[in-house]
């Protein structure tokens, strides 16, 4: 039935009872039905104040009130379905960007559907094909290159996360500081008294890379006496290691830094320091990028930078519905943290 008329839903009895309607929860909260409508809809900004749109959130949490989103979808013509592309969903912080758009999708009424994109070395399947007629929109990583074409010509509504703000084929873009974060990571090395850097860079290409690369040759640059070495490899343990043990046992001087573009880097780039008889860090300091769980379980702990992961799922669904709605989507990169633990310290001899 429409969110204003009385529908039925059954107990464990079996004894069928009147689900809350959109006309309790405006009694429960003191305010119109057009209100609540509003406020569940998401169009609330502007029109009804903070306070209001709480108070009308907690009547219905405690009622237990859900939208019929059926009935609605087939008044607006949508299924409100949205379709988020990332590269695994193994990898943590791709599964916590999930955990952010979902809890937004689930407070507005939408679904979320996970595409995994394929590895670089498989061909790219066409997620659209048959599913297009039965989705709204589309988060997308930029790190799931094989299916960028793709989602540039679905002709859906199109957010994208971690990509370059030049390019202005997406409805809305969602980047963290990424430049900020890696940033922070030389200066604290350099304010250690390292100079000389091993980058473990990834060997995706893509816009998030590209720019930790960037950020810290012109972070370096500026240090008299500083140079860095740049060894790509895959985004995983084992290849890392294997590129790191290479690395540090060819003719050049051993690093005393290795600034990894991720915690899976990081951690293959201390077993290899291992492998050479070295200690982290009193021979070697190693940082990572991300803060997933793995940080904290290596010993010692990584010191690492802190993306807000939920955050970036968060507003990816945001902007998504307000590019369905008509909206403005929210602006300004997401902010990061430089999180100091035990695998930096100052290089041998100072």
């Amino acid at each position: 039935m429409a969110d204003g008329r009385a529908d039925r839903t059954a107990t464990p009895s079996g004894i069928a009872v009147p689900r809350p309607t959109s006309r309790d929860v405006a009694r429960a909260a003191g305010v119109s039905q057009a209100t609540v409508s509003l406020v569940l809809g998401g169009k609330w900004r502007g029109r009804v104040s903070e306070r209001t749109a709480d108070a009308v959130r907690d009547a219905a949490r405690e009622l237990g009130y859900r939208p019929n989103l059926a009935a609605r979808n087939l008044r607006l013509g949508r299924t409100r379905t949205a379709l988020l592309v990332v590269p695994a969903l193994t990898n943590e912080f791709f599964a916590r960007v999930y955990t952010g758009a979902a809890s937004v999708a689930a407070e507005r009424g939408f679904g979320v559907v996970v595409y995994p994109a394929p590895d670089v070395h498989e061909r790219a399947r066409d997620p659209f094909g048959s599913a297009r007629a039965a989705l709204d929109g589309v988060i997308a990583s930029s790190m799931a290159t094989e299916v960028l074409g793709a989602l540039h010509s679905s002709g859906l509504p199109l957010v994208m996360l971690d990509s370059d703000p030049a390019d202005n084929t997406a409805a809305a873009q969602i980047n963290v500081d990424i430049a900020d974060g890696m940033r922070r990571v030389a200066g604290h090395l350099l304010a250690l008294g390292h100079r000389r850097f091993l980058h473990l860079a990834a060997s995706v290409r893509s816009w998030t890379f590209d720019v930790r690369a960037r950020a810290l040759a012109e972070t370096l640059a500026a240090a008299p006496g500083a140079s860095v070495r740049t060894v790509r490899t895959d985004l995983a343990v084992a290849p890392a290691r294997a590129a790191a043990e290479t690395a540090l046992g060819g003719p050049d001087p051993l690093p005393t830094a290795i600034i990894c573009d991720s915690d899976m880097i990081a951690a293959g780039a201390c077993k290899a320091v291992r492998r050479r008889g070295l200690r982290v860090p009193d021979h070697v300091s190693v940082t990572g990028f991300d803060d997933l769980t793995l940080a904290t379980a290596l010993e010692p702990e990584l010191t690492t930078v802190a993306l807000p992961a939920e955050r970036v799922g968060e507003r990816g669904m945001t902007a998504l519905i307000a590019a369905i709605d008509g909206g403005a989507p929210p602006v300004g990169d997401l902010p990061v943290r430089l999180v100091t633990r035990g695998s930096t310290a100052p290089p041998p001899g100072r």
